[in-house]
């Protein structure tokens, strides 16, 4: 009697492999939407100007600014959520969505004193905004990854 299983583990080492790479592209997807949030969320708001400014791209940096609405921004400081952090992730979510494992994702803030209040210009932010979060990006990762696991 011969057996022939080896179309059936060619099958199951497909499964894994497409299982696999969709759980990476569901990681990478999570954690860039959830490092877009965290430096919204720290960033200074004053008009509402630089936290609209955060742009998300795939590939290359993205250049230019964002022109700013007007969002209304009574209350919304940073470490609050308000209608300006919640305009600036809405409009980067689609990019953050379509990001798959093994893209180069930036998130960036090309107004001309982005870099003032990363050094702390603002006492809103004194420590940064990006600063804080790439000290949190491995426990992103780690989190993201471990719910991503038990689904």
């Amino acid at each position: 009697m011969t057996w022939c299983v080896v179309g059936s583990f060619e099958d199951d080492i497909n499964k894994f492999q497409r299982k696999t790479v969709n759980k990476m592209d569901k990681i990478v997807r999570k954690v860039s939407l959830e490092i877009l949030k965290s430096v919204v969320f720290k960033s200074p708001v004053d008009t509402g100007r630089f936290r609209s400014n955060w742009q998300v791209s795939i590939g290359s940096v993205p250049s230019g600014t964002v022109a700013y609405q007007g969002t209304e921004t009574i209350g919304e400081r940073a470490g609050s959520k308000g209608p300006v952090y919640e305009a600036t992730v809405a409009k980067s979510k689609g990019t953050a969505d379509s990001a798959k494992a093994g893209d180069v994702i930036y998130i960036a803030n090309n107004l001309p004193y982005a870099v003032r209040l990363e050094e702390g210009y603002s006492g809103q932010a004194p420590a940064g905004m990006v600063t804080l979060t790439v000290q949190e990006f491995a426990s992103t990762v780690k989190r993201i990854g471990a719910e991503i696991r038990r689904q």
